[in-house]
């Protein structure tokens, strides 16, 4: 078959990777625009597009998916499949184009956390278990019917970090294994059932404030979910404090929106008693460090505040 595969992030690379080792014969790789990315004033590819380039494969870069060029050198490529991978919401003139239709890798068991964020809104929500989908795509988000799914197990420590790279390699094995058997036409596919559907928007600034209200099990989850990106943080004596790791801590009555350090440990109280040990913080103009050595370097009063 003759692919054209989707995608920008470092989790598309993996299947991108494994597609062109199986064999496969990407022709396109459509990919997002150079950006500036991180710090300095320098445009830089995407990931997907530096591996394409490596690999002397053409790239098609683009920002608005119903133009009239790009539609036109998508039809000249004369695919039987696209494949996407962590890309953008393909519109309908789009997906008509390939002859068997166009694929998605998605991270959760759908129709479960349907949206944009399913690993981080997972791990957050405290899920003992999330996986894999392949499926077709048709006009709306992430609701085609499925060729194939993997169970994913998420560890009750396990951050969104350590779980994305788990999933990014696994993933590459599904959607590889997925497209094998759309190569021979003997494959069914399975509706999801709509009434199971949940959501998985996109993570804004509020999602990462730590509310220490909620029982410290809500709190380690929301810290872990979003960790190592966008990151959890807290206000501590008026200054941004990011939240890498923590764990749930003993039961213990302590003062309210308090840094306590205790037996070696950095806890703050949550509710009921309950208390959550930060592991790895880092305030702002620091360097990342453990809960209770920063504790011990800190020279202010350790109270926590909803603002700066």
């Amino acid at each position: 078959m003759r692919i054209v595969f989707m995608g920008s992030p470092d989790f598309a690379v993996s299947s991108l990777e494994l597609l062109m080792k199986s064999g496969h014969d990407i022709v396109a790789v459509v990919t997002g625009p150079d950006k500036k990315r991180g710090r300095g004033s320098s445009l830089s590819p995407t990931p997907v597009k530096a591996f394409a380039q490596k690999h002397d494969t053409h790239v098609i870069e683009t920002d608005d998916l119903r133009s009239v060029d790009f539609i036109k050198e998508l039809k000249d490529l004369k695919a039987d499949l696209f494949v996407v991978v962590a890309f953008r919401v393909l519109p309908a003139i789009v997906l008509k184009i390939p002859t068997i239709g166009s694929i998605n890798l998605h991270a959760s068991l759908l129709p479960a956390y349907r949206g944009a964020a399913p690993i981080h809104r997972a791990v957050m929500n405290g899920e003992c278990e999330t996986g894999l989908t392949v499926f077709f795509l048709d006009e709306r988000v992430d609701t085609g019917r499925y060729l194939m799914q993997k169970r994913i197990q998420i560890g009750s420590d396990e951050t969104t970090g350590e779980l994305y790279e788990r999933m990014m390699v696994a993933g590459a094995e599904v959607l590889e294994e997925s497209i094998r058997i759309i190569a021979t036409g003997n494959y069914a596919t399975i509706p999801q059932d709509d009434s199971k559907a949940t959501t998985a928007p996109k993570l804004f600034p509020e999602d990462c404030r730590i509310d220490f209200s909620k029982p410290a099990v809500d709190v380690h989850n929301q810290i872990r979910g979003l960790s190592p990106f966008p990151c959890a943080f807290t206000f501590v004596d008026k200054k941004r404090l990011k939240v890498y790791r923590s764990a749930p801590g003993p039961s213990l009555e302590l003062p309210d929106n308090q840094l306590v350090p205790y037996e070696g440990k950095l806890l703050v109280s949550c509710r009921d008693k309950t208390t959550v040990e930060l592991l790895e913080v880092q305030m702002e103009g620091k360097k990342p460090a453990s809960g209770y050595a920063f504790w011990n370097g800190y020279q202010g009063q350790g109270r926590i505040s909803q603002d700066s």
